[in-house]
């Protein structure tokens, strides 16, 4: 059974709606028991406000005007218990939320990158690793507060205006309306700065990761900037877009004020009418001054919440524009198929890698037209060609990095697509020229994440590969770090470490690209010797330009134009003359000079 990915081609608007939605059932939902908890804490603490203008009119109405001084006791425990209630609960509710924040950010942090470990190699082409380490980082911390700002709005926000409004009518309904009456101005300049807010959002977000990506080439690229003396030229870049990222926030940040200040201006309106309104009631006596201090604490009390439910509309928006960068980036989907489980089963021994009428193009730029070729197993077989001819293709055609559109390749006489890439890749080993070692230790290269490999099975890879001649002159020998990118070892001790890392993986298949062309003589002497033994009883396929280091190939496979125009052995070639006859020569005379 293959499993059909769905396209990247999503057209649905991402609105706040479906962006909550989908946020609450990736990762929310399993934190839902504590947000219920931060939601009772919030509904308590909102609560509070509403008792403590209510206990305002009997302090004012029974205790300061009718004189009654042993009220004061039960009215100040009261007061000074609601007080303690409310900073009890505020502690535990931002304890709780802080939880949910950091626990679900760091899920979705991992979640992300195991997704776009699951991608083909085409999507990293089109794709910077600055930019997506700025979805990564920058975007997921983007949304790590924002449903604590969110819920915090709903719960403790929403309750607290639900009961001092409860309270202000109890006392005046009229006062209650003409204090709101002015809202209803806010809808459209509000939904106005919603929009602008997450345009300038989406703008900076998209800044951020150019910033990321012009540190990430400036870092990689050091040495060629200083050798060109670019640091001035570089520096002019960064602080432009710097510079677009400082005026979108400075935007954004205003905007975002703008909404609380609004709110303001409509709650003073409101005071206004009802000072007027209310004390005209005071002066006539309908109302008491304890009523009109319980009603005016109350509505002052709504003043903080309003303008955070004001603010939560500008949080959602910049939070928004984040997540929905980060769900178009869960909606890429590999483009190449694989079955659920491997269909295919390769007898033991039975390695022969086949090519047949197998053609491939990056766009309109055709890599391979029409390559067909046998590599027997158990046998070396080398590739050569131009640049540009599809040798470094065919080894991406092999691994299931990149999708042939036509033609069929065969590991075994089983065709490639019948396993799952993981039992694909499981029958290669690669070492190419420009080896990947992490910053970590030697060992940890070498192993690669592989548990209880016995000593004596890494010390017989470490001696096979040549890496114990160098492990004496480093200061902590095998657990010494490699640096960034292998940046403390020279080019032939990063070869025989990806060479000791082959053998300990020990794969039937052995894939060499240009694996000692960097190298000088003593180096590459070196290496060659480990890869001699790396590749004996396994089917071998080598790309190499220096012909003197595969004469000793089984077949030799000339390619010219993504096609296989000769193969033979290295005598057969030199004698029906052609392509190779020509490089051989052109080599042995630049050897000469």
């Amino acid at each position: 059974m293959t499993v059909t990915p769905k396209t990247s081609t999503d057209t649905q608007a991402y609105t706040s709606r479906r962006l909550f939605s989908r946020l609450w059932r990736d990762y929310l939902v399993k934190h839902k028991y504590w947000l219920v908890l931060a939601l009772f804490l919030m509904i308590v603490e909102g609560s509070t406000l509403a008792l403590l203008a209510k206990m305002l009119e009997p302090l004012f109405d029974v205790v300061f005007i009718g004189g009654d001084a042993d009220a004061v006791w039960w009215i100040g425990g009261i007061i000074f218990g609601l007080f303690a209630v409310r900073g009890s609960t505020d502690l535990i509710k931002k304890t709780v939320l802080a939880r949910v924040s950091q626990k679900s950010s760091t899920e979705m942090q991992t979640e992300l990158l195991r997704h776009l470990l699951s991608l083909d190699s085409g999507f990293f082409h089109k794709n910077s690793p600055g930019a997506l380490m700025e979805r990564v980082q920058g975007d997921t911390l983007a949304v790590q507060g924002v449903w604590a700002v969110v819920i915090s709005g709903i719960g403790r926000d929403f309750f607290s205006l639900a009961w001092l409004f409860a309270v202000a009518l109890s006392i005046d309904w009229l006062w209650t309306l003409v204090a709101v009456i002015s809202v209803p101005l806010l809808i459209l300049p509000v939904g106005i700065l919603q929009r602008y807010i997450r345009r300038k959002t989406q703008h900076m977000r998209e800044q951020a990761s150019l910033r990321s990506t012009r540190l990430d080439e400036v870092f990689h690229g050091i040495n060629p900037i200083k050798l060109n003396q670019m640091e001035s030229y570089q520096m002019e870049r960064f602080e432009r877009i710097v510079d677009r990222i400082v005026l979108a926030a400075v935007k954004t940040e205003a905007s975002r004020a703008m909404i609380p200040s609004l709110v303001d201006i409509v709650t003073g309106l409101g005071f206004f009418c009802v000072l007027v309104i209310g004390g005209a009631d005071i002066i006539s006596g309908e109302k008491s001054v304890g009523q009109f201090m319980s009603f005016f604490t109350a509505m002052s009390l709504t003043f903080q919440p309003l303008r955070r439910l004001g603010g939560i509309a500008g949080t959602w928006q910049v939070a928004a524009t984040s997540l929905e960068r980060l769900y178009r980036l869960f909606d890429e989907k590999p483009s190449i198929l694989q079955p659920t489980h491997s269909t295919a089963e390769i007898r033991p021994g039975n390695t022969e890698l086949r090519l047949e009428d197998v053609h491939l193009s990056y766009g309109d730029l055709p890599a391979l037209n029409g390559a067909s070729f046998i590599a027997e197993a158990g046998k070396t077989t080398a590739l050569i060609g131009a640049s540009g001819a599809g040798k470094s293709t065919i080894f991406n055609v092999l691994t299931r990095l990149v999708e042939p559109q036509s033609g069929q390749v065969t590991l075994g006489g089983q065709a490639i697509s019948g396993f799952t890439l993981d039992d694909l890749r499981a029958h290669f080993s690669v070492v190419s020229q420009e080896t990947l070692l992490f910053d970590e230790t030697i060992r940890e290269n070498i192993l690669l994440g592989q548990q209880n490999v016995p000593e004596d099975t890494l010390k017989t890879a470490l001696d096979a590969a040549h890496v114990s001649d160098f492990l004496s002159n480093l200061p902590e020998g095998l657990e010494t770090h490699a640096g960034p990118r292998g940046s403390n070892l020279s080019g032939g001790q990063r070869q025989r470490v990806a060479i000791a890392r082959a053998l300990l993986r020990d794969a039937p298949v052995l894939l060499l690209d240009e694996a000692t062309s960097a190298l000088d003589a003593q180096s590459e002497a070196a290496v060659q010797e480990a890869l001699d033994r790396l590749s004996k009883g396994r089917t071998t396929l080598v790309i190499a330009h220096r012909l003197s280091t595969i004469q000793s190939a089984d077949k030799i496979v000339v390619m010219d134009s993504g096609r296989v125009v000769d193969e033979g052995t290295h005598n057969e070639l030199l004698g029906r003359g052609g392509i190779y006859a020509d490089l051989y020569a052109l080599q042995v005379k630049s050897e000469t000079n």
